[in-house]
């Protein structure tokens, strides 16, 4: 037997063993200097591909997501958005539609959606995803495909904290009366009725109304709707109560002095655009959103954008927003798990 077949032999007699790789020598968790959110979760390996990553971590995802309310995943290799949706149906199942929404957006493919379409100049408020409605998604994820050449942060911010801060009548006062929002759709308001409810059948819209709970009124066109809704939240898995509702964007103190006036000029109180109250009506008390505000503010923690990053957020933990920016920039969003305020 010559050498050559000596050496197949033993090659063919030798068992293969199982190389463990550990969790802690694929990524890297850390956070920014002295702020607790988001958990950064990073790549240690070249090219590990997120999804696969994520749907072998799925319960430490999970866990993080519930204690944290914020992770942002940074350096994985993650090609698009159609992998970026991907990523969000592996771990919550079907994304949501973005209906009933009440800034503009554009629809990309399958069910991922620019962020707020807003000129690049303006800031976004810290806020809740459509905290505004009954029911919202319970997840939601932004993807950096492209970071803004100077600015477009997206901050953000602890809902418990923000709870926590706001004085205990003021809390009380919202947990016990909710929030009213009013809202008038035209073509040279807001956003035109058509796109909001994503048809043109006016009774589409109703039957969405009716099953949802909001009030309507029909003026020739122009659609008027009244929805009663939360102020704060129990979260359902921690059980700690956070601050939910975006009283602070709708009501008409948001705008700055020259647009307030401006439509005040042309519409009376109940014909704006949209409005804010308390949920029995009475009006809710500007110092008191400028406080709110505040609190927003000082809560706040903002992170630059890498190109190729993904943020992850219980949307009832974490508060989002947007900082104005310089030159292209392309963040773009999935939201998942449909939560109401009846559950």
């Amino acid at each position: 037997m010559n050498n050559s077949a000596i050496g197949t032999k033993k090659l063919r007699s030798i068992k293969r063993k199982a190389v463990s790789v550990s969790n802690q020598q694929l990524t890297n968790e850390s956070f920014f200097e002295n702020q607790p959110i988001p958990l950064i979760i990073q790549a240690n390996k070249i090219k590990l591909n997120l999804v696969s990553w994520a749907v072998d971590n799925r319960k430490l995802i999970n866990t993080h997501l519930h204690q944290k309310g914020a992770i942002l995943f940074r350096g994985f290799q993650l090609t698009g958005i159609n992998e970026f949706e991907e990523f969000m149906n592996s771990l919550f199942g079907n994304l949501l539609d973005y209906s009933y929404g009440s800034t503009p957006r554009s629809k990309l493919n399958g069910k991922i959606y620019t962020s707020t379409e807003y000129p690049p100049e303006q800031s976004i408020p810290l806020h809740n995803e459509m905290s505004y409605t009954s029911s919202w998604p319970s997840k939601i994820a932004f993807y950096c495909v492209k970071a803004a050449d100077k600015g477009g942060a997206t901050p953000i911010a602890d809902s418990r904290k923000i709870f926590q801060k706001i004085a205990p009548k003021i809390r009380k006062k919202f947990q016990g009366k909710g929030v009213m929002y009013v809202r008038n759709y035209g073509e040279e308001l807001d956003l035109p009725w058509q796109k909001v409810f994503q048809t043109n059948s006016k009774l589409d819209v109703e039957n969405y109304c009716k099953k949802n709970k909001i009030q309507f009124k029909w003026i020739g066109d122009i659609l008027k709707t009244r929805q009663v809704c939360q102020g704060v939240v129990e979260h359902p898995q921690s059980k700690e109560m956070v601050w939910f509702n975006q009283a602070h964007l709708f009501h008409i103190s948001s705008l700055n002095s020259l647009i307030r006036n401006s439509l005040l000029e042309v519409f009376t109180e109940d014909e704006l655009p949209r409005n804010a109250y308390y949920g029995d009506g009475s009006s809710l008390e500007t110092s008191v959103l400028k406080e709110i505000r505040n609190i927003y503010q000082q809560e706040a923690i903002t992170f630059p954008w890498q190109s190729g990053d993904l943020l992850l957020l219980d949307n009832l933990l974490t508060a989002h927003g947007r900082m104005p920016f310089i030159g292209s920039r392309k963040v773009v969003v999935g939201m998942s798990d449909l939560t109401s305020s009846g559950e």
